[in-house]
């Protein structure tokens, strides 16, 4: 069988799949391509003979599934959105996927804003190069007190933590806060228990989203974009959070009221925030939130580990030697194939 990967992949996984198979890597990290247009990839697909594509990025729908010989379709993602499930289905193909691959990477990331915002890193370190600030230019101990004084941070330790979504990313986050520093965590997520084994180990307590929003020191939210998530925290959500509290997302604007999240912040009515994600993607220099010292802004960074790669190799190898086999694929999207 032959093989085209275009997704970031690790080289032990490449040797193995060498093993069994012709493999053409072409990741679209090292090549800059990303296949979009549905007649480029079925010539690609054809042209090389290929009976098993592994992606990240290309679209793979009904029209690319129904013009090619695609035997088995693994997709490096949490979900596999860039694939046709239905098509697949029709022609009994199965959908590999790789579930949590960045949950370790996003949850590290989050608690890395909370520390930012906490200790208001990315305040004083734009007025230290800003060059606006000389020690040997005060003309007194009291205007440095003073600066001393204004960036007075706070221990997560001390903090209550509302997780907005309980699931691989959100446990992970609550392990870390409450294991690493000895937060309180609270969360809001309706399909998770109170006896499930996490909260009982990071002593989480369930509570509505009204009461997670007041009490609150940091809010992180980790939720899936459904329809029952769709600006989930909105407006009057926000306007119930404390005015020293901070709001993290690192799941999906369309989580939450992106411009009532701006206003919040301009109007200084919550104490600032941690973004991974934006109505407008990919992030550049222009945007708004850029403009607070309070914000950090990140481009959609979260699973942008070489870790990550890592897994999802080895999720994806496996399971691929696994279909080579005849065995049981063990993340499979449609088992109904």
């Amino acid at each position: 069988m032959k093989i085209l990967i275009t997704a970031p992949f690790h080289e032990s996984g490449l040797k193995k799949l060498e093993e069994h198979c012709e493999v053409i890597y072409e990741s679209w990290r090292d090549t800059g391509k990303i296949y979009f247009d549905d007649e480029e990839l079925i010539r690609k697909l054809n042209d090389n003979e290929i009976d098993i594509i592994i992606t990240e990025a290309d679209e793979v729908d009904a029209w690319v599934i129904e013009k090619t010989n695609l035997k088995l379709i693994a997709s490096a993602r949490g979900t596999p959105v860039n694939v046709d499930e239905e098509a697949a289905a029709e022609k009994k193909i199965p959908v590999i996927y790789t579930p949590h691959r960045n949950a370790d990477a996003v949850a590290d990331l989050t608690v890395g804003m909370m520390l930012t915002q906490a200790r208001k890193m990315i305040e004083i370190d734009r007025l230290l190069r800003s060059g606006k600030f000389n020690t040997a230019e005060l003309e007194s101990e009291e205007e440095f007190t003073e600066f001393y004084s204004r960036f007075q941070g706070v221990e997560l330790g001390g903090l209550t933590i509302g997780i907005i979504g309980f699931g691989a990313i959100g446990s992970r986050v609550a392990q870390r806060l409450h294991n690493g520093f000895g937060s309180k965590i609270l969360y809001f997520d309706p399909y998770i228990p109170e006896d499930h084994v996490i909260v009982l180990e990071t002593k989480a307590k369930q509570v509505s989203l009204e009461t997670l929003m007041k009490e609150s020191d940091m809010i992180s939210i980790h939720t899936p974009p459904i329809e029952e998530t769709d600006e989930l925290v909105n407006a009057e959500m926000l306007a119930l959070m404390k005015p020293t509290a901070h709001f993290f997302n690192l799941a999906r604007s369309y989580c939450i009221q992106e411009d009532a999240l701006y206003e919040a912040v301009k109007e200084k009515r919550i104490a600032g925030a941690g973004l991974d994600v934006f109505d407008e993607e990919p992030v550049d220099s222009e945007n708004r939130f850029l403009e607070f010292d309070n914000v950090t802004v990140m481009p959609h960074f979260g699973g942008n580990t070489v870790d990550v790669v890592r897994h999802q190799t080895n999720m994806i190898t496996e399971d691929v030697l696994n279909f080579l086999r005849s065995k049981p694929i063990k993340n499979l999207w449609n088992p109904q194939t």
